[in-house]
């Protein structure tokens, strides 16, 4: 029986994803601004503006213009499926991911954001960013499978092999009145029969 005492519970660490991502945003929010100060400055603010509008409406184009290659990518995968062929194998680095995120990117107010989308417009940069991202991702899910998740269901996969799940309910056999009369059929319950 539990006192109802409090459990001590270990200290779980911070990850620095979780630590350093909002002073990264924080800083990049103050530079984008800091910087369409000094253009501000500079050429006036008709012209950051005009900047600002013109990265909108490219980022937008850039979107659409992805989502419509995915779109289609999608359609030709149904109708292969459909007909019973294969899907083509699509060469890399012509994924619309990179390509989104590039729009993306163009569409949010900044400068810095417009400089680094139409940099992963730029056909090598975006392959090097995919293979990138792919390396990052394979380390990942290595790492993810040596952890406790995936020992979890190793273990659960060797007590029921075949994935099974079998109604029934739970018999305690630490209640008073079983105790004090084991010969009693009152707590008694027979086994579930297949």
């Amino acid at each position: 029986m539990t006192t109802g005492a409090p459990t001590p519970t270990a200290h779980r660490r911070r990850s620095p994803a979780r630590t350093f991502l909002p002073l990264a945003v924080a800083a990049w929010v103050i530079l984008e601004i800091w910087l369409l100060g000094l253009v501000a400055d500079a050429a006036g603010g008709l012209t950051v503006a005009a900047l600002i509008a013109g990265g909108i409406v490219l980022g937008a184009v850039v979107i659409k213009r992805a989502g419509r290659r995915a779109f289609k990518n999608l359609s030709e995968s149904f109708q292969q499926a459909q007909q019973g062929q294969p899907p083509t194998a699509r060469p890399t680095g012509t994924g619309n991911a990179l390509t989104m995120l590039a729009g993306l990117l163009l569409i949010l107010p900044g400068l810095l954001s417009d400089v680094v989308g139409l940099l992963c417009l730029i056909p090598p940069v975006r392959a090097w960013i995919g293979r990138r991202a792919g390396r990052l991702l394979e380390r990942r899910v290595a790492a993810a499978r040596s952890g406790s998740l995936a020992d979890a269901f190793q273990q659960a996969r060797i007590h029921q092999p075949d994935g099974k799940v079998v109604q029934g309910e739970v018999i305690r056999d630490d209640r008073p009145e079983s105790r004090d009369r084991p010969d009693s059929d009152a707590g008694y319950r027979p086994p579930l029969a297949p």
